[in-house]
């Protein structure tokens, strides 16, 4: 079976728009790293798993769109996305623009993020 990352990294964002947690921690591999910077360099589920779970108990509400995601190689792939969220204690709005590169092992599970946040809003 061929790997598509492209349909991997779209399930995976549909999963973080659901709040699938679940199937969020099933995304990525147990030596995942996730780099942001609004978060710094995360490394392991339990650590990545532990920064969502903080992050959408302060952003509940967030909505997040792609307007493109392309393979970047077989095993990784790109998106360009804009999200819209407010503080779930304070109600100020959050309005994020970036990209992110996500790469995959041979069995379909996240290795690596890379975030980049375009300049603020």
């Amino acid at each position: 079976m061929t790997l598509d990352p492209v349909r991997r990294l779209i399930d995976f964002h549909a999963a973080i728009n659901a709040l699938d947690f679940a199937t969020i921690e099933a995304a990525f591999a147990e030596d995942a790293v996730y780099a942001s910077g609004k978060v710094g360099a995360l490394e392991g589920r339990a650590a990545i798993m532990a920064a969502f779970r903080r992050y959408f108990a302060q952003y509940p509400d967030q909505v997040a769109e792609d307007s493109l995601v392309e393979a970047v190689s077989p095993l990784a792939a790109r998106s360009v996305w804009r999200l819209e969220a407010h503080d779930a204690t304070s109600g100020a709005p959050l309005v994020r623009e970036g990209e992110e590169m996500i790469t995959f092992n041979q069995e379909g599970q996240i290795v690596s993020v890379a975030v980049t946040d375009y300049a603020a809003l």
